[in-house]
């Protein structure tokens, strides 16, 4: 539905399984497997692909950072990894190398080490324009 009907072709088909994390999108704040959802379970939910991210004009900043630090090698990765990174620091702004690991567990990629897209995490963890805001009482 996302790639053929929406045209958001940014979540990748990769394995159809659940096991390589190409197709990873944000719903309801968390990192899930687009190809192991049905469309009719997007009812009513919030969700988010590497398309609501960005706008023409500028990169999300964790866009940039993990381009920056040249985090990405061939890119069929990328959105997954970098949904998966969002999804980590929506809900954790300050994760350790630990935490880190266990946020892109669900994310294979055949190019990196995985050592720059750690660092990118980390980097884009301590800017301001990644943590989340404030709520007022």
């Amino acid at each position: 539905m996302l790639r053929d009907e929406l045209q958001l072709t940014g979540a990748k088909l990769g394995c159809d399984v659940g096991d390589c994390g190409a197709c990873t999108v944000i719903v309801d704040g968390k990192s899930v497997n687009s190809c192991l959802m049905l469309a009719v379970q997007a009812e009513g939910r919030e969700l988010t692909t590497i398309e609501g991210l960005a706008t023409m004009d500028r990169l999300h900043p964790i866009q940039k950072v993990f381009e920056d630090l040249g985090a990405l090698q061939c890119g069929f990765c990328g959105p997954g990894v970098i949904m998966s990174a969002k999804a980590l620091l929506d809900q954790n702004p300050n994760p350790t190398v630990d935490d880190i690991r266990d946020g892109l567990a669900g994310n294979l990629c055949r190019c990196t080490g995985y050592t720059k897209m750690i660092e990118a995490i980390q980097l884009a963890a301590n800017m301001p324009a990644t943590q989340p805001a404030a709520k007022s009482a």
